[in-house]
């Protein structure tokens, strides 16, 4: 795991939260826009987990293995399932929702890095 690329993941992820919660403070749903966002971010979580494999192969992986790929995994079915959501949801809820999963992709950067014994 490469930290530059975690810490690009959550500003990307941090910066989709802020336009999502941007549009929920608005009372406005979510727009393609933010959808293509949010592919953007899912982009480069796909980016990173190559990367990741290919460092676990190389040599010593995460410490806590079955933790990080349950989060990396996990990360990659967030935004799908969110965006997918707030695409059925056509109401404020739709950015809230979107909000919620872009910290949370934000939040388990974090703890991947924890278990891969980076932080």
């Amino acid at each position: 795991m490469i930290l530059p690329l975690a810490v690009v993941v959550v500003i990307l992820a941090v910066v989709l939260a802020g336009w999502a919660a941007l549009w929920a403070i608005r009372d406005k749903a979510v727009v393609l826009n933010q959808l293509w966002g949010a592919t953007v971010v899912e982009a480069a979580l796909l980016v990173q987990l190559v990367v990741a494999i290919a460092a676990s192969a190389r040599g010593p992986g995460p410490v806590e293995h079955g933790t990080f790929w349950g989060y990396a995994v996990a990360s990659l079915l967030i935004l799908p399932l969110a965006g997918a959501w707030a695409f059925a949801e056509r109401t404020r809820w739709s950015s809230v929702v979107l909000l919620v999963a872009a910290v949370t992709v934000a939040f388990m950067q974090w703890r991947m890095l924890q278990t891969w014994g980076i932080s």
